[in-house]
């Protein structure tokens, strides 16, 4: 199962959904900042797991006015597999690849001035992304514990890596001076 069909999986878990319930729920936990899930790909998921038989699928007339709408409710199997799966990536911890490793594994092949400007300009961003990380948080208000979770290791996650990017380009401004 990947990533985006489980997190999918797992917002079905909570309650039952239809596709626009999920982009929205998606966009508001901040869920892009930590795994891959295209707007685009949130129905062919729930296809998917519709036919795997992990999620039915009802059409339901909305409140009021208006076309009936697809809900997809999360089936025992479904269940069985979301909760599996949760075990399993609670018990273990899985590598990952970040483009800056290969970035700083070469850096022997730019300057320093142009290590130094791309590294300021990757900090910017990541300031950036922690800013509006905040705000996504600040906006929800209380939070249950396993949302606020989320929230917490993307921002630690982010503010690591601007540590870890000034000291780089500290140690890069020093080779400069010496040299």
């Amino acid at each position: 199962m990947t990533n985006a069909e489980f997190a999918v999986l797992s917002l079905l878990s909570e309650r039952p959904r239809h596709g626009y319930d999920i982009e929205k729920t998606i966009v508001e936990r901040g869920m892009r900042e930590w795994t891959e899930i295209g707007f685009s790909s949130i129905y062919y998921l729930l296809n998917k797991l519709e036919k795997e038989g992990l999620l039915e699928g009802r059409n339901e007339k909305k409140p009021g006015r208006g076309p009936a709408r697809k809900v997809f409710y999360i089936t025992p199997a479904g269940r069985k597999i979301c909760r599996q799966k949760t075990l399993d990536v609670l018990a273990t911890p899985f590598r990952c690849y970040p483009p800056i490793l290969l970035g700083l594994a070469n850096l022997p092949v730019v300057n320093g001035a142009e290590a130094i400007s791309a590294l300021t300009k990757h900090h910017e961003g990541l300031l950036l992304r922690l800013k509006q990380l905040r705000g996504k948080r600040s906006a929800q208000g209380t939070l249950p514990y396993f949302v606020d979770s989320m929230f917490v290791y993307s921002q630690t996650m982010i503010e690591a890596e601007i540590k870890m990017i000034e000291d780089i380009i500290q140690r890069l401004e020093k080779e400069n001076d010496k040299g």
